[in-house]
């Protein structure tokens, strides 16, 4: 990833808009260009035309959810690995849903996130490659 932060991009995808657009302002105060989509399809959509360099993705969604979103985004052909985080308001993840997301090459992050805790992902998520993929389906 490059440390020009013009040139890092996130892409928010999250059906509660609030949330979306705070997430957004937050990071675009810090001088990242962001994209929100508050529906999964809209979000695989963008990331697919723009391929983002880190992904903030909420875990309950209609139609369907953060974990689908992430199987479907791996499942695709592209040039760089994008690093993700799914974020969530539930209090635990069942372990099956939590180991797979690691498998996916994600991690997890609990809501609320507090303008100081959104930059410090955001910048760690950029300044590390996400990890190996080890299962595409």
């Amino acid at each position: 990833m490059t440390s020009d932060l013009a040139a890092q991009s996130v892409l928010v995808v999250d059906d509660d808009e609030g949330v979306a657009l705070t997430f957004s302002r937050m990071l675009r105060l810090q001088g990242y260009r962001v994209e929100t989509a508050t529906n999964p399809e809209m979000g695989l959509a963008l990331a697919t035309a723009h391929t983002p360099d880190a992904i903030i993705l909420d875990l309950r969604m209609p139609i369907f959810g953060g974990l689908e979103f992430l199987r479907r985004l791996r499942s695709l052909k592209t040039d760089r690995p994008t690093s993700v985080t799914i974020v969530t308001g539930d209090y635990f993840i069942e372990e099956e849903i939590a180991a797979e997301i690691k498998e996916l090459g994600a991690q997890v992050s609990f809501k609320p996130l507090w303008i100081d805790d959104l930059v410090v992902l955001v910048r760690a998520m950029l300044d590390s490659a996400p990890p190996p993929v080890s299962a595409c389906a």
